[in-house]
């Protein structure tokens, strides 16, 4: 039998703000990944007050596989909520992030599961991005502000793709509710002394 410690336990957390056209899609994906690399797995889905038929179709998909999970939030509690109670309710070993609009190819999680072998964190950076000029701008200007302010390690602080192992959230202490989340996260890592390493993700 495999032992215990080798064996490959991953949460999916996808928080989902009105994702009613993408979120099928992405939970199957999400699925079809994990079947693929993982031991065992769940997906929980976090829906975040929305008003569209987001969780009713999560509700349906749960239905057809227990390993999907649902989290409700009767209002809205920003991008940072919701990633919050994916986090804190992830039973597996290893918890991974992404959002739930299928910006990212997430046959490329493959290659995180095997860095993680080694380190705390595996944090993407996205190689091009294709937001508009000035959001871009915006991100490269607020990654240089955050990084001369604080001790971050790593480049594109924002990228919705990181895999943890679970306990790096034992005792982490995390306020923010909107996108600042992700920078408060990754500089109480850094900070702590948590392995992290980088891979460019498409």
């Amino acid at each position: 039998t495999q032992d215990t410690a080798s064996r490959r336990l991953l949460s999916i957390v996808l928080p989902a703000y009105n994702e009613e056209a993408n979120i099928e899609k992405a939970v199957q994906m999400a699925t079809d990944v994990a079947t693929r690399h993982c031991d065992d797995h769940e997906v929980i889905v976090v829906d975040d007050g929305s008003s569209d038929a987001t969780a009713n179709i999560v509700e349906k998909l749960a239905a057809a596989d227990p390993r999907v999970r649902l989290i409700k939030h009767e209002t809205n509690k920003g991008y940072g909520g919701a990633l919050l109670s994916g986090f804190f309710a992830a039973k597996m070993d290893l918890v991974f992030f992404t959002d739930s609009d299928n910006q990212f190819d997430l046959d490329e999680l493959a290659v995180f599961i095997d860095l993680i072998q080694s380190v705390d964190v595996v944090a993407g950076y996205r190689i091009k991005r294709r937001d508009p000029f000035f959001r871009r701008l915006n991100a490269r200007a607020w990654n240089y502000l955050v990084r001369a302010l604080f001790y971050v390690p790593v480049r594109d602080i924002d990228c919705a793709f990181k895999l943890f192992r679970r306990e790096v959230f034992d005792g982490l202490e995390l306020t923010s509710v909107g996108a600042m989340v992700n920078t408060e996260l990754m500089v109480k890592l850094g900070r702590s002394g948590y392995r992290v390493v980088e891979v460019g993700v498409n």
